[in-house]
């Protein structure tokens, strides 16, 4: 497939670089999940349809996603699973195209796939495949793709001039698919919020999400001697309360239990993690009363040890205070102390480690300036924006691929 793309590209280029003023139907910019959704639909309706993309390769985050194998979407996606100041704008996006809709677009290609875990589609093979299955949609609907092309401005009079590095398209409708901040090593900007503001479109404030708590040194110091010990808990913060797996780094806590908690997460607010989320802290006090009996000699960190990482077990032990000393000289309040602090830890997180790492960006495009249906601004006829640049977040794991093909979809289908 790399030498198609190529010779692809090379058949669009020179035209562009005569200088004239091409006219389409619809301008798209930003050929990644939802850019594409929405030209190969737009293209299969017949109309004429041109996608500029900035980078010099297709779907960089596709390529990324999913250890490179692409989560490709989830069988569950719907409403609940998405964080926005409107939590019923996606509702019809999400109905009219669903992910039994893409799934079947993956077969038809076949695309060999398996679900990994709470309904979260993989390719069997690589992430290359969904961005293939992409570019030949997109071919057969006729679309001209133009790489390498950085949008300048983009100005409406009775119509829509989009200037670039190669020349100036003229079109009724444009449509936003740049994406958030995230990720700015390929290629991550501010544009669609530029463009958005230009024309008087509210944005809600953007923030990275999906991404690791970075402790304050008080807390770094609490649980100095962690980082890379993996374990199943419960994080909870307001809003939110996920159980999966979390990983205390070097300067704090990731794992996608924290990552999912993170969308939801403000700063002055407290995170609390359950890290033994399948026993109350009566069910632990009935063990640790059996433990005295039978394990009477064995310190408190290695009976703790056989149901948490030894580290876990050694640490949590010191910042409860419970003395080095046998089970059986143990008094009950001090383990008391040990259960409860194990069940409801509490940090204060400093922030979150930000974009560069965020697998994407909450906040953007205000859900009230669009139309739900088309994804058109209210305000700017012909004007849309789509995907990831829309105040619409999905949680981990397959939610946010969904809202790139819904929304791309809903848009492909109005323009």
């Amino acid at each position: 497939m790399a030498s198609s793309h190529w010779h692809w590209r090379l058949a669009v280029v020179p035209a562009m670089l005569a200088g004239r003023m091409d006219a389409y139907d619809v301008v798209m910019i930003g050929a990644g999940a939802a850019g594409m959704m929405c030209a190969l639909r737009a293209g299969r309706r017949g109309r004429r349809v041109v996608l500029l993309e900035r980078a010099s390769v297709i779907g960089r985050k596709i390529r990324i996603s999913g250890g490179g194998r692409c989560n490709f979407t989830n069988i569950g996606a719907g409403p609940e699973q998405y964080v926005s100041e409107n939590p019923d704008f996606c509702r019809s996006a999400l109905a009219r195209y669903t992910p039994e809709d893409f799934v079947e677009l993956v077969r038809a290609h076949g695309i060999a796939f398996h679900e990994k875990e709470l309904g979260q589609l993989f390719c069997d093979q690589s992430a290359q495949q969904i961005i293939d299955l992409l570019v030949e949609e997109c071919r057969a609907a006729g679309v001209a793709m133009l790489l390498n092309c950085h949008v300048q401005s983009v100005e409406k009079a009775e119509t829509f001039l989009v200037k670039t590095s190669v020349g100036t398209f003229s079109s009724p409708s444009v449509v936003m698919a740049t994406g958030g901040l995230s990720l700015p090593k390929i290629g991550a900007t501010d544009f669609g919020y530029r463009i958005a503001r230009q024309f008087g479109v509210r944005v809600v404030d953007t923030a990275p999400a999906l991404d690791a708590f970075v402790f304050t040194s008080n807390d770094q110091r609490g649980v100095d001697g962690l980082s890379g010990v993996s374990l199943p808990a419960r994080v909870r913060c307001p809003g939110a309360d996920f159980r999966g797996h979390i990983l205390f780094t070097h300067t704090g806590l990731s794992g996608p239990a924290a990552l999912q908690a993170s969308l939801y997460w403000r700063h002055g607010e407290m995170v609390s993690v359950d890290l033994l989320p399948d026993a109350s802290v009566d069910a632990l006090m009935r063990w640790c009363e059996q433990m005295k009996s039978s394990r009477p000699r064995a310190d408190v960190k290695t009976v703790f040890a056989s149901r948490l990482p030894k580290r876990v077990a050694e640490r949590f032990c010191e910042l409860s205070r419970v003395a080095d000393q046998p089970m059986v000289h143990q008094p009950m309040v001090a383990l008391d102390a040990l259960c409860h602090g194990l069940k409801e830890w509490r940090f204060m997180p400093h922030g979150t480690v930000g974009y560069r790492t965020a697998e994407v960006t909450r906040g953007g495009v205000d859900t009230e300036e669009l139309s739900s249906k088309t994804m058109e601004s209210k305000k700017v006829p012909g004007l849309y924006f789509i995907g990831e640049v829309v105040d619409v977040t999905g949680w981990l794991g397959g939610y946010n691929f969904q809202w790139a093909w819904s929304s791309g979809w809903a848009a492909g289908q109005a323009v």
